[in-house]
């Protein structure tokens, strides 16, 4: 298979997952915008009314629209691509194909639908009354990086899930442990010690991603270019290595998910 074929079929399989998510409820597509909204004001909610986190009202409903509408694209993408390979098993059984091919198709339907939910993430800010400026064009390249992040984490999952079905239920622990730590409702700046942050940003890329959004979006200052990098030569080297592991591995990961 070449590579053209590769990312055709991924498409292809992409853009079926869409259509096969919006036929599951009456509501369609209308839950791509519902979702992150809902999140955003539970969020507010016990945070801002109930906790009383003292920000003004305006800014924490564009801090957390930030944070959380990123958030969402890391968890979802990452649960989805780890139980893809499992889940195609019938498909897996019976044709010899690259098992990337199926993480790669649930990231690839993931970004199609952020897509519209960045869109939104737009006009809350503009309705914030959030100018744009040059900073803006920072987003390309934290985009880029956070999607190679969001690939490298689906590939290991599927890998694992393949490996051990129990890995389902630690998966979307880990990302309870992500919500609670990577600044999603409070703002990693706030942390007294200098050392702490910079450990934080480094340990937990997530973290660094998310607060580089709001770095960007809401404060037009340049993301950190050291972690930056760092984040996106780490999530190719996973990736490179997921690869590998799926090549060499092939009919392995295939008996463990017929068995």
């Amino acid at each position: 298979m070449t590579l053209s074929q590769y990312f055709g079929l991924v498409d292809v399989q992409a853009r079926m997952l869409l259509k096969a998510d919006a036929a599951k409820f009456k509501l369609g597509f209308l839950w791509w915008f519902l979702e992150p909204l809902m999140w955003v004001c539970v969020f507010y909610i016990v945070f801002n009314l109930i906790l009383d986190s003292g920000r003004r009202s305006g800014d924490f409903i564009l801090f957390l629209a930030t944070g959380k509408f990123a958030f969402i694209w890391f968890s979802k993408t990452v649960i989805q691509a780890s139980g893809s390979i499992v889940a195609s098993q019938g498909l897996v059984g019976k044709i010899d194909i690259p098992k990337s091919l199926f993480p790669m198709a649930a990231i690839q339907e993931s970004l199609y639908r952020q897509s519209t939910i960045y869109l939104l993430l737009l006009v809350f800010l503009l309705a914030g009354g959030v100018t744009p400026g040059m900073a803006w064009f920072w987003m390309l390249p934290l985009l880029l990086v956070f999607y190679l992040l969001i690939i490298a984490c689906g590939f290991i999952g599927a890998c694992l899930v393949c490996i051990m079905r129990d890995f389902m239920k630690f998966i979307p622990l880990g990302m309870t442990f992500l919500l609670f730590t990577s600044g999603i409702f409070w703002d990693i700046r706030e942390i007294d010690d200098p050392q702490k942050i910079d450990l934080l940003l480094t340990v937990n890329p997530l973290a660094f991603i998310i607060d580089a959004h709001r770095q960007i979006l809401m404060h037009n200052t340049a993301p950190d270019l050291f972690h930056l990098a760092s984040a996106g030569i780490g999530a190719m080297v996973l990736i490179w290595l997921a690869l590998l592991y799926m090549r060499r591995y092939s009919q392995y990961l295939a008996l463990q998910v017929l068995t």
